[in-house]
């Protein structure tokens, strides 16, 4: 594919990136949202050093998305830390947590950026447990535009990979996977709800 089509994409994926982030970000400034630190922690963590893998494994301008978004969200923790977010750890959390970590080593003994990628799309995964639980349970109370976008910044990530391995494409093509899951469910369960409010 062409080079220039790739780079396109590239920047599709980076707008959306900050469409989708923005009024997030001005919900944390206003005080009506109140993210969970470690999450956010966990998240830019393991996106930041999935792009530095895509970036060895020559994923190109189409891990520039990826690595901007890693940025972002490490920005977010920082912002739900200063404006008092959610900070309760759980064990759980720190387990998350160290296993992100525990990725790096095991990227550098290897030498084989794919195993961390492995690794740190598995801990992404899990991480999506309770939003998927709390969708189901309350699907007013997310986002369904936010998570549509992340579903398209990441289809447009993927095209814009300038190489295709399972180290560059699982990530993003996992998160893709998730967002529309969720966007689907959302839709669905927000359709129920009302039809049995109007019983």
């Amino acid at each position: 594919m062409d080079p220039r089509i790739k780079l396109l994409f590239s920047g599709l994926a980076i707008v959306i990136t900050f469409t989708a982030f923005i009024p997030y970000i001005r919900g944390i400034l206003a005080g009506r949202i109140r993210p969970h630190l470690f999450s956010w922690l966990i998240w830019g963590t393991t996106t930041l050093i999935v792009f530095f893998a895509q970036h060895e494994a020559n994923g190109g301008t189409g891990a520039w998305p990826i690595g901007i978004s890693g940025v972002i969200t490490v920005y977010i923790a920082f912002l739900s830390y200063i404006k008092r977010g959610d900070i309760s750890i759980t064990r759980l959390d720190r387990l998350f947590f160290s296993a992100a970590l525990l990725s790096i080593p095991c990227w550098y003994f290897t030498s084989n950026p794919m195993w961390a990628v492995i690794l740190l799309t598995i801990i992404d995964l899990l991480g999506f447990g309770p939003t998927i639980r709390k969708a189901y349970d309350h699907p007013f109370e997310e986002s369904i535009l936010f998570i549509f976008l992340f579903f398209i910044r990441n289809t447009f990530a993927l095209l814009a990979l300038e190489s295709y391995s399972l180290t560059t494409v699982l990530f993003p093509l996992s998160i893709c996977c998730v967002c529309l899951f969720l966007t689907v469910l959302i839709h669905y369960r927000r359709k129920v709800l009302a039809a049995d409010l109007q019983l």
